[in-house]
């Protein structure tokens, strides 16, 4: 009976002009928590192709049956940094390989390219379900990313999804691939006072370009359109933070004379608006939390000078800012990156959002520096990973999807 309920769903590509009520129905039925447990539900604010717009190539399919939408997968391509190699100006045929260090440094690494592609979003309506439906969705949504020269899929879901995990590994053949940590902290009434001891400096674009091409290029996930997420409208900047009074030259003189030679310790990251492409809101808490939650944003609204910590207003929609390109130098890098999330504390304060966050590698060095709740972050993310043909080359760092996971990781704000 599944078999033949399954025959008579159509899949093929979003039509914004007549599936949106669809789409959002499915969603809808989707959003149901387990049972006497917080849970979080989003609101793509009307854009059901939001979370990969911005991406370099996107696709989003649904599945029909008769008029009716039963369920849905977005997925997107960007070619990304997946290992490094001394540089020897040569490129393979499926990675591809940039030199972007001084010509006269041939002992640095540089990395190494290939196209990636990232599967989200996929909903099944309940009714649909345990028949195949995810699998057909996942398997077609392959084929373009076959189609379009994409060497790798990768997913990212909550390790104790089961079923999610289990539909991806056991039957779409992803293997475990990274776990991630995300990073929450909330965004209290009052202002994060920082540190006097440090400079804080916004980069334009072309500076944040080139700082990031010249120190992180071999990071893993380093986007190869870098600059394109940078100069992207929902960009809200990077930030520098320097000791103070440590610039060589008394004042910014751009990333190149910078990392010429830079101070003992410095750390940079880049913020990016995401109250803007959707929002988020916690259901499930008891009236009880509510009103402890309300009457830490009162407190701390009434005396902002005390700085008490608050728990902010995520039992209605909220927006966020999301903290990406973390990195830094030296020994006093971790209080660096303190300064620069209090930083963006300030901004997200100003643009009225609930929470900053944040996805950094189980090992990041500077996770340390990053202000967080533990009771609103996720402690381990998962990663999973195929690799979509076996005709491609192994090129310079062999299979990707063996590959041991490195000390930090670049994840891509548009994908959030």
């Amino acid at each position: 009976m599944g078999e033949e309920r399954l025959d008579r769903i159509v899949v093929r590509g979003f039509d914004p002009t007549k599936d949106g009520a669809g789409v959002e129905e499915v969603e809808r039925r989707c959003e149901v928590g387990p049972s006497g447990k917080l849970s979080l539900f989003t609101d793509l604010l009307g854009d059901p192709i939001c979370r990969v717009r911005n991406s370099p190539a996107f696709l989003m399919l649904v599945a029909e049956m008769g008029e009716e939408i039963v369920g849905m997968v977005r997925g997107c391509i960007k070619t990304v940094t997946c290992g490094k190699r001394i540089s020897r100006n040569v490129k393979s045929n499926h990675s591809i390989s940039y030199n972007v260090i001084d010509n006269n440094d041939l002992s640095k690494p540089v990395p190494v390219y290939t196209k990636v592609a990232y599967i989200l979003g996929l909903r099944i309506s309940p009714s649909h379900r345990r028949m195949g439906l995810g699998l057909k969705l996942v398997c077609q949504m392959e084929d373009w990313f076959r189609q379009n020269g994409a060497e790798y899929s990768y997913i990212a879901t909550e390790s104790d999804n089961h079923a999610s995990v289990k539909l991806f590994t056991d039957k779409c053949g992803y293997s475990k691939f990274r776990t991630p940590s995300i990073l929450v902290n909330p965004v209290f009434a009052h202002r994060v006072t920082l540190s006097s001891r440090v400079t804080i400096i916004e980069l334009t674009p072309p500076d944040a370009e080139l700082l990031y091409r010249r120190r992180f290029d071999t990071t893993e996930f380093f986007p190869h359109d870098i600059d394109s997420v940078l100069k992207n409208r929902l960009n809200v900047g990077t930030f520098l933070a320097v000791p103070r009074d440590s610039l060589k030259f008394g004042s910014w003189a751009g990333s190149d004379r910078f990392l010429s030679d830079p101070p003992e310790s410095w750390s940079v990251l880049s913020a990016w608006n995401c109250k803007d492409v959707f929002r988020l809101e916690v259901r499930g808490a008891s009236r009880a939390k509510r009103t402890f939650a309300r009457t830490t944003r009162i407190v701390d609204k009434a005396f902002p000078f005390l700085r008490l910590p608050s728990v902010p207003a995520v039992f209605r929609p909220f927006g966020l800012y999301f903290m990406y390109g973390l990195g830094g130098e030296g020994p006093r890098a971790a209080k660096m990156m303190k300064a620069l999330c209090g930083h963006v504390h300030n901004l997200a304060r100003e643009g009225g959002c609930g929470v900053v966050a944040t996805e950094v590698a189980s090992r990041e060095p500077l996770k340390s520096g990053i202000p967080h709740w533990k009771v609103l972050s996720c402690a381990e993310d998962l990663w999973c990973m195929k690799r979509l043909g076996e005709d491609y080359s192994d090129g310079s760092v062999g299979d990707w999807t063996k590959s041991s996971p490195g000390l930090s990781i670049f994840v891509d704000p548009r994908e959030f």
